[in-house]
């Protein structure tokens, strides 16, 4: 393995989303996950199943789009893992604008 880094997201069996990064081999980073190996989120919400991969060839890239996509909201990650981007853009627009509006004393 080189030293670039996976972007994962699974989907947990509560229906909501965990988003991780691996240097390791995906198949077997997804086994821990399920064998409840690391404790913390997917823990508890077991079985996991993986919705989205990309691979980074630098890891701090990888970080970087993790840190990202977990301040997302969960449609926003939707869009994302089903690779709709015209929807994920309306989505951080309308994101934008709200955070506008709040901004605005006279709104």
């Amino acid at each position: 393995m080189t030293d670039g880094a996976y972007l994962y997201i699974v989907k947990c069996n509560d229906g909501s989303f965990y988003v991780g990064t691996t240097r390791a081999a995906l198949e077997l980073r997804i086994a821990q996950h399920n064998a409840g190996t690391f404790p913390g989120y997917t823990e508890s919400r077991r079985p996991v199943e993986l919705v989205y991969s990309e691979w980074f060839d630098r890891v701090s890239d990888a970080i970087e789009a993790e840190r990202r996509l977990k301040r997302w909201s969960r449609a926003k990650k939707e869009a994302f893992i089903r690779g709709d981007f015209s929807s994920l853009q309306l989505l951080a627009k309308r994101r934008t604008a709200l955070k506008q509006r709040s901004r605005d004393p006279s709104s």
